[in-house]
């Protein structure tokens, strides 16, 4: 089973190979609780949540997704399941 670290380690090396930039804050105790895991810059922006396949979205977590998506912006969460098809199809929608 897929962990949540390691999903977030394809992403990032598949936003590098993609040539897209890609922020992750650091350490979360010192950012804003709930902010999205990736924020993914191409000739669009995605922000992603990267979860496990058992993972849950926090109350925090929802709120940035849903308030992200209301002001047109591309926000979603990505899990296990989804790798490799959906994150690169999304990938490289906004390369």
């Amino acid at each position: 089973m897929m962990t949540e670290a390691q999903l977030q380690a394809l992403i990032r090396e598949a936003c590098r190979w993609h040539q897209l930039l890609v922020y992750h804050p650091y350490d979360s105790r010192r950012s804003e609780a709930g902010y999205p895991d990736l924020t993914i810059v191409g000739k669009s922006v995605l922000f992603r949540e990267v979860k496990s396949a058992t993972g849950r979205v926090t109350t925090a977590q929802d709120t940035w997704l849903r308030r992200l998506a209301a002001a047109g912006l591309d926000s979603d969460v990505w899990r296990p399941a989804d790798w490799p098809d959906r994150v690169l199809s999304e990938l490289g929608a906004v390369r």
